[in-house]
């Protein structure tokens, strides 16, 4: 079967009516959960599931691909009016959407984000229709190192993210990095920082400490503010209309979502990467191609274009290696096998030439979701956007209401909660001595990945880090690492010398 007779079985499958009105319901009830606090993308499509149970299996996939996809876009919603990430991905939104709300553009901030999630979902389904077998085969050849090195990539931002208070940022991304360690080691299950507790032995969560660090945090620097927050404070006395930018801020961003649409695709087939690494990966990229890049974290609609047409591609690139080899690209493509395996699916290569249904219909439900779902976004931001006409006095504790939920949800566990408040109380130490609560969160999220790409890569290659580092792509990504790690400090020492030259030579 061609790609044009695929492309037509696709829209067969997903323009049946009773489908069409499942993919409707799918992205409604997708954006809703992504919008929750501490509802991550894989908890969306779990509880997406019981729906699925009297589905044919082709019906199954299309729900759950819809409800994965609007997910993700739903994370943003929270991100931008409440700073607090409805879902992991969406962490860097914040950096750059809840200044711009709190500058009263949150309704620019939410087109932004809504069009580019269309943007990088659409390119990334794209990608994973013409592209799915090379892609695959591209993503097998990449090992533990070649992973340690995109991972370590990530981290590499820390020097860039505040050039100002250098010392403070790397500080920080190391105490997250500490926080990282917490639990068994990943390749011999040794314990570490537990002090004697057995709740530590699976180490800290990223939920909850997310919530913590973004929403309690925020609630106990306004609570002595009873107030409605209104237009100057970001949204309009709870009412909101989606503003798109301007055709000329359209085009100072197009290399931006290119590239982020890109590497999101590349990071989502990755197995084990997935949505998360991809949004923080293209934040930290931009930061450094970027003209102006002391502007990132202050409100700028480059940073939110960043993070969600990235962590939207991830999804199609998810889905890559999932269909082709039957190999999960993150946690919620696991649920997602798991959802098919039960119907009786045996997912692989073969199922590419048995039925190749399973591809067109994927394909072309990731494509009608990626523009209903901007659509049903705007319509769920106008209803989130009415909480904030409550004065603070009641939205406070409606917004802690809504961390201790979401953070009791991640595990069912009590413990979670009490991590959630430490961290709220951290995160707001943190602010008061100037240090960078989000260098903590990158270096929480990426540290466990790094640590355990690392232990592989190192037994893999007996001990020898010259054999790990002298493969061509993993060497040279980490010869980039180095470089972004390293120029943040040394330049001010270059300029000054270039400076000494130049009255020299006059």
């Amino acid at each position: 079967m061609n790609l044009g007779q695929l492309f037509l079985s696709g829209l067969a499958i997903v323009f049946e009516p009773s489908m069409l009105l499942m993919v409707l319901l799918a992205v409604v009830l997708g954006t809703v959960f992504g919008a929750l606090p501490g509802v991550s993308a894989t908890m969306a499509v779990a509880l997406g599931l019981p729906f699925t149970y009297t589905m044919a299996p082709i019906q199954s996939i299309v729900f759950l691909v819809a409800v994965y996809c609007s997910s993700i876009t739903g994370g943003s919603i929270s991100a931008i009016l409440f700073k607090i990430p409805g879902v992991p991905s969406s962490a860097p939104t914040t950096f750059d959407g809840y200044p711009m709300a709190q500058q009263g553009k949150a309704g620019k901030a939410l087109g932004v984000a809504l069009v580019t999630s269309a943007l990088g979902g659409t390119f990334a389904a794209i990608a994973m229709f013409v592209l799915s077998p090379q892609l695959t085969q591209a993503a097998l050849s990449f090992g533990p190192s070649e992973m340690f090195a995109i991972t370590f990539l990530g981290l590499s931002i820390l020097t860039s993210l505040d050039s100002k208070n250098i010392l403070r940022t790397l500080i920080s991304g190391l105490l997250g990095l500490l926080l990282a360690t917490i639990g068994q080691d990943p390749m011999y299950g040794v314990q570490r920082m537990t002090f004697g507790s057995k709740q530590f032995l699976s180490g800290i969560e990223m939920i909850p400490v997310l919530i913590g660090v973004f929403a309690i945090t925020e609630v106990l620097k306004q609570t002595g503010e009873t107030k409605k927050l209104n237009a100057k404070d970001g949204i309009g006395g709870g009412k909101i209309n989606t503003e798109m930018p301007t055709w000329k801020e359209w085009m100072s961003i197009k290399w931006v979502i290119l590239r982020s649409a890109v590497l999101g695709t590349v990071v989502g087939i990755l197995p084990g990467a997935g949505a998360t690494i991809a949004s923080f990966m293209c934040y930290s990229t931009e930061t450094k191609l970027s003209k102006y890049p002391e502007k990132f974290g202050t409100g700028i609609i480059d940073g939110i274009a960043a993070s969600e047409t990235a962590n939207n591609a991830a999804t199609g690139g998810a889905m890559v290696p999932l269909l082709s080899l039957g190999i999960p690209g993150g946690n919620a493509a696991a649920v997602m096998m798991s959802a098919l395996v039960l119907k009786g699916v045996q997912l692989g290569p073969l199922l590419l030439i048995n039925q190749p249904n399973y591809l067109s219909g994927t394909f072309i439900s990731m494509i009608v979701t990626n523009i209903v779902m901007v659509f049903v976004a705007i319509m769920i931001a106008k209803m989130f956007a009415q909480i904030l006409a409550i004065p603070y006095s009641f939205l406070g504790p409606i917004i802690v209401m809504l961390a201790i939920i979401g953070s009791y949800a991640t595990n069912m566990s009590v413990f979670d909660v009490k991590i959630m408040a430490f961290a709220g109380i951290a995160g707001l130490l943190f602010s008061a001595l100037k240090f960078n609560s989000a260098v903590l969160i990158l270096g929480l999220v990426l540290g466990k990945i790094c640590e355990g790409n690392f232990s592989r890569a190192f037994t893999i290659n007996r001990g020898n880090l010259f054999s790990m580092f002298n493969k061509p792509i993993a060497g040279s990504i980490m010869v980039v690492c180095i470089a972004a790690l390293v120029y943040p400090l040394v330049s001010p020492y270059l300029k000054k010398m270039m400076k000494r030259s130049n009255k020299a030579n006059k």
